[in-house]
């Protein structure tokens, strides 16, 4: 970045954030709109939730597959959320807000319908095993699209409170913009906070189905971060007498993901006390204290500092690694933002962290995810010259049912196209890939799902670093 001027960095940043918001309409189920910008793509799953007489249609599909998954969906709304509302001002400098809040409204229009009364929740449509046995354009599907649902019998804390975060937090993002809306969103979130604390217990015991693919840890951060979202939604005491008597503030966490939201409640809470708007106690610092260990391990001046890569990635988990680096990032971004308004600092075991520290350490995070690392390569698919060409994804990988509309069926789909050692016919612009191995290798190849396949919860907090530094 330092032989570009400021005005070309800027543009640099803004392409990719444009370049984000992409991906989400090539993740489209349903019904594509009139303004549909990638065209590749076509109508499909018009049928989901038919088996139990409820529209399902619409919301987007989970990853490089035609899953929809509620679990992690309801994190990348949560996430792309909070993008849009603390990074508002930034997005409409770069006329991205009105592209985000479109996204947004994509998934909570989807979950809005999920949640059609109190108490009954669909988590998911599609049969995970069935739908990774094929290769199809999500336009051809052929597998079956059993619909899943958790309620009072059947309970998923988990899933009703990160749904509830996604609500409440969406809620926030829209209620300058579509008071109707935001009101609507407001008592979904209500009600499945209630039903959450009410019926205890993680999803994948009601929605086995889902187990084998995004197991929840457990409920109780998700219910501390629905808790947070409804209190910065709401302003009610309520909220804030549960986080003050939660018997666990998740203490100190080593990611920030769909699977563990302890962080997000954490920062949130931080961000209450350093704001001085709320009675500070005990309970309040533990959650600020817990927020910032994890910057400070991001940051190497901490006791239990992040692994960092040769070429300075941050490094956690072997898996879809960028998914953590990006939410880190974000986490960075607005911790950033809520020092600099407070005019204070972090304390660390290994010394102190200004606001301009974290923001440097996102920066150079988005740095490398967008080419500068050994391998010269941008990890946001369509974005600079090299950047991956086969990302593990069905669409992208089979010829678009606009240019050749005779169906790929189950099977011809992995020998035509998966096997192929073509690039992909489609750019799956925006998309941010698993990305490198702990040793900053990367290559490219469509069979390795651990690497290659991206997913919207790796993109939605993104979207906010990249506006944040844009």
């Amino acid at each position: 970045m330092s032989s570009m001027t400021l005005g070309a960095v800027s543009r640099h940043y803004g392409e990719a954030l444009t370049k984000s918001l992409f991906y989400f309409e090539a993740q489209r189920s349903g019904k594509l709109p009139s303004n549909q910008r990638v065209n590749w793509r076509g109508d499909s799953a018009l049928r989901d939730g038919s088996d139990a007489h409820v529209d399902l249609t619409g919301g987007y599909y989970d990853a490089g597959d035609n899953m929809k998954f509620g679990f992690p969906l309801a994190f990348t709304t949560t996430m792309l959320a909070w993008s849009s509302v603390e990074m508002a001002s930034q997005l409409k400098a770069h006329k991205e807000h009105k592209n985000v809040l479109a996204a947004l409204k994509w998934a909570t229009d989807y979950l809005i319908k999920a949640h059609p009364e109190p108490n009954v929740l669909y988590g998911q449509v599609g049969d995970g095993n069935s739908d990774h046995a094929c290769w199809m354009r999500p336009e051809d599907m052929t597998t079956p699209r059993p619909s899943y649902r958790i309620d009072a019998q059947h309970p998923g804390a988990d899933l009703a409170g990160e749904t509830a975060a996604a609500m409440a937090a969406a809620s926030v993002a829209f209620a300058p913009y579509n008071a109707a809306y935001a009101k609507k969103l407001i008592s979904h979130a209500k009600d499945l906070f209630e039903f959450a604390k009410a019926h205890p217990g993680v999803y994948q015991s009601s929605i086995s189905n889902a187990g084998g693919f995004y197991a929840s840890s457990g409920y109780e951060d998700e219910l501390l971060w629905a808790a947070a979202w409804l209190h910065r939604a709401t302003k009610k005491q309520i909220y804030l007498n549960y986080l003050n008597e939660a018997s666990n503030t998740g203490g100190s966490r080593t990611v920030f993901a769909w699977g563990d939201k302890f962080v997000g409640a954490q920062v949130l809470m931080a961000k209450l006390s350093l704001e001085g708007k709320v009675n500070i106690n005990k309970k309040m610092e533990e959650y600020k204290s817990m927020a910032e260990q994890f910057i400070c391990n991001c940051a190497q001046k901490g006791s239990n500092n992040v692994k960092i890569t040769q070429g300075g990635l941050l490094w956690f988990l072997p898996w879809n690694n960028l998914q953590y680096t990006t939410a880190a990032s974000f986490v960075l971004s607005a911790y950033s933002k809520y020092l600099k308004a407070a005019n204070a600092s972090i304390k660390c075991h290994g010394g102190s962290l200004q606001a301009s520290d974290l923001r440097n350490l996102a920066r150079a995070q988005v740095d490398y995810i967008l080419g500068s690392n050994p391998k010269n390569m941008s990890y946001m698919v369509g974005f600079g010259t090299n950047y991956p060409k086969r990302p593990h994804h069905r669409g992208a990988s089979i010829v678009s049912i606009k240019k050749n509309r005779t169906a790929v069926e189950c099977n011809a789909g992995f020998n035509d196209w998966y096997h192929s050692p073509a690039p992909n016919p489609n750019v799956l612009t925006g998309a941010l890939v698993g990305g490198p191995d702990e040793n900053d290798a990367f290559g490219d190849e469509r069979t390795d799902f651990q690497h290659s396949e991206p997913v919207p919860a790796t993109v939605a907090p993104f979207v906010g670093v990249l506006a944040a530094i844009a």
